[in-house]
Order: C-alpha cells, then structure tokens, then sequence
C-alpha cells in the first residue's frame, strides 16, 4: 500500500529513489486474504451515535477514499452514512481493493490523481512516503490514539504521518479444548514445554498445528517474535536489531533464536502439523483449527477470530506468545498497528478529510464504531473492546505482561515478501537452511528500509 502526491515530476524521483523493488509487493496488505472488492457509499444511515445533523449551505465536498480492507466494506459504509448526519455537505466516495491494491495505487499517484485519502503498511513504509502525507500531530485524532499506535504511526522526526483503522493483535492461538484433553494444563511459554505439549497432543491423535505456509504473509508474523527475543538477548530493542540487519551489521549467526530456534520451530510445526503444508492457504487454516483439526494455529492474528466462530460457534479460542527459547519472559503476545490510512496533503480537501477523522477518533459514536461496528481493537484511548475471546485475553495477559514489539513494522513489506518466498524454499527442500539465511540477510539489506 503506498501513498503519495499529485505531483508528476517528484512522483517519479520518489519512486526512482523507492528502487524496483516495489514492484515485488503486490500484496502488501496481507494479514487477512481477500478477492478484489469495489464499494460506494451506499450503504443507508445506521448506528445510533450522539450526532446531530448541520444542515445549511456549506461549500459541497467530495473526500475520494482509496483503501485495501474489503473485510471493512459494510463498517466504512456504516461511518460515512453516519458523518452524513454531521456534515450534510461531505460526501465520501469509497474504493476499496486488495489483490492489485499497490498497482493500482502506484497508477493513481503516477497520473496525479493521488486519492485524498489511501492507505500503507505502517512503520518503514511512514516514512516512505513521508514528504506526500499530511502532518497530523497536533491534531486530536493524534492525541487520541494509544502510545503504541501512535509510535506505530510516526516517522523517525516523530511526526504523526498515518491513522490506523484498528490495532492489532499477533499471538499463536490454541484451541483450549484439545489441550485440555491432552492433559496440557499450562500454556506452554519455552521450548521444552511445547515439546512437551506436542508429545501429549499426539499421544491422543490430535495433530499440533495448523499452518498457512502457502501465504508469504504468515512468515513474518511468526519471525517478529523470534526478532523480539533476539533483540532482548542482545541487549537492544528490536528497531536497532533491524536497522543493523538492514545495514549489514549483524548476521542470524550473531542471534542463536534466530539461526537456531526459528528454523527448529517451523521444523516442528512441519514435522507435527497438517499435510502438504504448501498448500494450505489462510482459509484452509482457519477451517482446520475452527474445525478442531489441529491445536495451535501459526502465523495469525485477531483479525480470524470471528472465521473461527462462524465455523465452530462455541469454539474455546486462546491465545499465547510464541515459546521462542527457554527464557519464560521471551513468550509474548504482540499489539500495535500494522496499517495506515494516509491524507494526501497536497488534496484540495485536506481540511475537511482531516476534520473527518478528527470526528471518527474523538466522537462518542467513533469511540464505539471500533468494537461494536467494525469489531477491531481501538487504536484509541478510552474505547470499549470488542465483545470477543481475543481482546478480552489480551487485555487479562497485558495486566501482568508486557506486549511484544511489532517488528515487521521496521521492514517494508517488500522485504517481507521476499523473506516468505525464500522460507517457502526451504520447506520445500530447494533451499538448505544456510542458503536461505544468505538469500534472507541479502534481501534485508536490499528491501528492508526506504533509505535503499
């Protein structure tokens, strides 16, 4: 997902300096599948906020929103029919697409017909497109938003570039039922213990896991956590860790949990999980965990809770940190924001956008539209959650643990496709382990930052 201005002459310097590798990133907004979907503002008024209409002869203004989350068509529809009723003179046209998402963008912007509103992957891809977004740090939107979410939505100067559209929530999940009649009485948090978790589970035919390694995607969401612990054992954070593999600086032999323990554990969930694990996909997985198939489900995230229970209504759904070494404290779960909504800065109407979501992250009906319309976490400050297992978890395990960093946001999303090719060629078995790592480690420092 990329953003820019209409400017014809800096477009084309800009994506010069972005280097060919943009072009790898056809399906950067992955986290949640989906087919190519197209929506008007058509849906009729709804909700029951506290706004009241404005009516009068103010100027007519048309907002142009260009987004890939089709999964939100009906909750976007829902807020600009309700922003109908405030501001009678604003019409919101909304777009929405996914699998040609970037293409298509990268056209717009090439045409200078930059939409007023589109979306990003958040973190290195702020400031990728940096000098074309609207400053929004002093605005209220701003100071509404969690302090995870808003690092998430800032630039290395600390500028507010992005608005996310939820938090997020990566965590591998398990189906308490199938533990219990494991007898596993302890979610695993080291190695040792989900070995020990595997040898039960099997003991009673349950299978472990339920991958999705058909998708580049899953990778990354599985690696941020094994980045995290690796950053604690260096004595760093993990933007430094990245920002050094990008660099050339460090290598996966420096980091035992990466050179050693990633690899063991996508060997083991090959080894005791689902068949033919290439070519199961997101959906295949979601059904072969809601569908009690399988214990622990890889590389996912809140978003598939509401999947798993139009499958099994009554599933037992729990979440966990990935159990990355032998340190208990290195197991955790990640939040934050993964994708950003951008404003167009050089709009005619980047006022009245800005004023939009002003509305959205500080009204009594937009602190509500997050978990009772959209049903996402809030990426803002005193919003209800969601009446959903995950969030509720979360909230429970964040009261006694600390959350892990959202790593994949110090790489651009090219990188990241990059990275889940080459570890698909390892599980094929045309890739050793060594040479993956070497291909790995030279795609970082040729992707991995907008700087390249």
């Amino acid at each position: 997902m990329y953003e820019g201005k209409g400017g014809i002459i800096m477009l084309k310097k800009k994506f010069m300096a972005l280097s060919a590798s943009l072009l790898l990133a056809g399906g950067l907004l992955a986290g949640c599948g989906g087919n190519n979907s197209t929506a008007g503002n058509s849906a009729e008024p709804s909700g029951t906020g506290n706004a009241s209409g404005n009516a009068g002869t103010a100027q007519e203004v048309t907002i142009n929103m260009f987004t890939a989350s089709p999964e939100y068509t009906d909750a976007f529809n829902a807020y600009i029919a309700e922003y109908k009723k405030v501001k009678p003179n604003v019409t919101i046209n909304l777009e929405i697409m996914q699998a040609d998402y970037n293409t298509v963008l990268k056209s717009k912007i090439a045409a200078g017909s930059t939409p007023d509103v589109f979306q990003t992957t958040a973190g290195g891809d702020i400031d990728t497109f940096a000098e074309y977004s609207a400053d929004l740090t002093n605005e209220p939107l701003a100071a509404a938003m969690t302090d995870a979410v808003r690092s998430n939505m800032s630039s290395t100067d600390g500028k507010v570039l992005g608005l996310p559209v939820k938090g997020n929530l990566f965590v591998l999940m398990y189906n308490k039922k199938l533990l219990a009649d494991a007898g596993v009485t302890e979610v695993p948090k080291t190695i040792a213990q989900m070995q020990d978790a595997i040898t039960k589970l099997e003991a009673k035919g349950i299978t472990p896991f339920a991958n999705a390694y058909k998708e580049w995607w899953v990778w990354k969401h599985i690696f941020q956590h094994y980045v995290d612990a690796a950053a604690m054992d260096a004595g760093t954070d993990a933007k430094t860790l990245v920002a050094d593999f990008i660099a050339g600086k460090t290598t996966f032999k420096d980091h035992p949990v990466l050179y050693n323990n990633f690899f063991e554990f996508i060997d083991t969930t090959i080894e005791h999980g689902t068949d033919k694990p290439l070519e199961r996909d997101s959906n295949a997985e979601v059904s072969d965990f809601a569908l009690g198939k399988a214990a622990f489900m890889t590389g996912k995230g809140a978003w598939d809770e509401e999947a798993i229970k139009k499958i099994t209504p009554d599933f037992q759904l729990g979440i966990m940190g990935y159990p990355v070494s032998d340190k208990p404290e290195q197991s955790q779960i990640i939040t934050g924001a993964d994708q950003a909504l951008r404003i167009n800065k050089d709009s005619p109407v980047a006022a009245e956008t800005i004023e939009f979501f002003n509305w959205l992250y500080t009204s009594e009906y937009g602190k509500n539209w997050f978990s009772t319309v959209a049903k996402v976490i809030p990426p803002i400050k005193d919003a209800p959650l969601p009446a959903l297992d995950m969030p509720k978890q979360m909230e429970e395990i964040l009261k006694t643990e600390k959350s892990g960093d959202l790593s994949v946001n110090y790489s651009l999303d090219t990188f990241h496709q990059k990275f889940g090719e080459l570890m698909q060629s390892y599980i094929s078995g045309s890739k050793t382990k060594d040479q993956a790592i070497d291909e790995i480690q030279k795609a970082w420092t040729q992707f991995g930052s907008a700087a390249q």
